[in-house]
């Protein structure tokens, strides 16, 4: 089973299940007044977009949430089954990758979506180069089958032509100056990079077992590709050699690195954890105990704080709330969890770092936490199975 397949046996089951529960979801005031400025100096309104799994392409939307409200505007009709959605870092593009094949452009002036663009088979990832120039999109094809990465002119909006990488392609990072893609191929145990310049796969590198997450330090030097079986790859960006692996803890999902490049954070599914690494030595430091499955992580501008996502959820009985772990990274001390719906899988951070905004994808809203004081704002209503979520620069 891939990871959309699972992901609407998850929201199905989960949403039958909060029905019954009776959790609020209602928008409210009370965020962080965010905004940032257009080029000439104007403010222009931090936005952040949610997209809407909503299983078996009943109701296919994205939700864009005024961040100095906490208020849901009008839902955007994109493509079926929108998984993944990244914006230009212009801010004025956000680009919402649908598994039926497509990816949907939502101008951000307007929030208008544009004519879809079609991709390959099944996509599940995209990344953006650092000059907003082209979108990559890494599509899975099915079992057994080299996957692709379509990149996409964003001048123009057409897709060119696909670049053939490893057996099921779920993530993809570029690195800070744009010349190369990596992706990380799960069937494959490899990461395949990209020369951006000229759309060609470079010869691919081995990494560990199911590699399912990639993130780059912010000078470039480094690829951090975390692998299912339990480690984390560090591969040297300028040689494109793979470093000695690092053991994590069970079933790494996901994986951030400070602002300033020191700490790369790994989350642990099976273990309840995260595993901070010492990037200048690539030694893994004592494991921060979070909360139960955690999924998802995102660290704050100024990288005093990270949060982790925990998106436990008892299948077969009363329905559990999830929660979030704030970590101080100073110390590596896990702070009081916070509750945050019922499926919290997905986390995103305001520029200025004051609001952390959670998507629950067991339930129709996002709840939005205010970081200075690490307490849940009232929920916001989205649409159905809320999975993906980014913000405006």
């Amino acid at each position: 089973m891939n990871g959309k397949l699972t992901r609407v046996f998850c929201a199905v089951a989960a949403g039958i299940a909060l029905a019954a529960s009776g959790l609020a979801g209602a928008g409210a005031a009370g965020a962080a007044r965010t905004s940032r400025a257009d080029p000439a100096g104007r403010p222009v309104p931090v936005t952040a977009y949610v997209a809407n799994f909503s299983p078996f392409g009943t109701g296919d939307t994205v939700t864009p949430i005024a961040t100095a409200t906490n208020t849901a505007l009008k839902a955007i009709t994109v493509g079926t089954d929108p998984i993944a959605i990244a914006i230009t870092p212009a801010g004025s593009t956000a680009y919402v990758v649908n598994g039926g094949g497509t990816v949907t452009p939502i101008a951000i002036a307007t929030n208008t979506a544009l004519a879809d663009i079609k991709v390959g088979t099944d996509p599940d990832a995209i990344a953006i180069t650092p000059d907003g120039k082209t979108a990559y999109v890494a599509n899975l094809i099915s079992f057994g089958r080299p996957g692709t990465v379509t990149p996409i002119s964003t001048a123009t909006g057409t897709p060119l032509k696909a670049i053939a990488v490893g057996i099921q392609p779920v993530a993809i990072a570029i690195t800070p100056n744009g010349k190369t893609a990596y992706v990380a191929n799960r069937y494959s145990n490899s990461v395949t990079p990209i020369r951006t310049a000229t759309n060609t796969a470079l010869k691919p590198i081995k990494v560990g077992i199911g590699p399912d997450a990639v993130a780059i330090t912010p000078d470039g030097k480094t690829a951090y590709v975390v692998n299912g079986g339990g480690t984390v790859t560090p591969i040297r960006t300028a040689t494109g050699t793979a470093l000695k692996a690092i053991k994590v803890g069970g079933y790494p999902k996901a994986i951030a690195i400070t602002p300033d490049g020191t700490t790369a954070y790994v989350v642990n599914h099976n273990s309840l954890t995260v595993t901070p690494i010492r990037v200048a030595t690539g030694t893994a430091l004592k494991a921060i105990k979070v909360g139960k499955r955690p999924d998802a992580i995102a660290i704050t501008p100024d990288g005093n704080t990270a949060y982790v996502a925990n998106s436990y959820y008892f299948y077969g009985g009363p329905p559990q709330l999830g929660t979030v772990t704030p970590i101080r990274t100073a110390t590596n001390t896990a702070l009081p969890a916070i509750t945050a719906g019922h499926i919290p899988d997905a986390i995103a951070i305001t520029p200025d770092g004051k609001t952390a905004y959670i998507s629950d994808s067991g339930g129709n809203h996002v709840t939005p936490i205010d970081t200075a004081t690490n307490t849940a704002l009232p929920a916001i209503t989205v649409g159905k199975n809320p999975y993906a979520i980014a913000i405006t620069p």
